[in-house]
């Protein structure tokens, strides 16, 4: 019995993190400002890149440039948690189930 339990714990472990590599590979991205900046984003909150439109770089002065960014950064980041804690319910979903007691 505690043989198995410990090969479940292995496999919950292993599922665990397959899981936070699969999120690398969920992608967010958020336009601001009808796409004067553009953020890209993961599902484990990493920011990819970002893409400033030429447009709006020569127009903005230092304070609506900074505060767009910053908007666009929290954006992206935020969209990309909800992301990732939807993928994570579902693994938490598919691991718990293999364990007695708890659920």
């Amino acid at each position: 019995m505690i043989g198995n339990l410990f090969e479940k714990l292995k496999e919950a472990r292993r599922k665990i993190e397959e899981s936070k590599k699969k999120l690398n590979d969920i992608i967010v991205v958020v336009s601001v400002e009808n796409g004067a900046i553009k953020v890209v984003a993961n599902a484990n909150k990493s920011v990819k890149s970002i893409e400033i439109s030429e447009t709006f770089l020569k127009e903005a002065d230092k304070e609506s440039f900074e505060e767009l960014l910053l908007t666009a950064v929290n954006k992206a980041l935020d969209e990309a948690a909800k992301k990732g804690e939807a993928e994570m319910k579902e693994i938490t979903k598919d691991i718990l189930p293999n364990f007695p007691g708890l659920v």
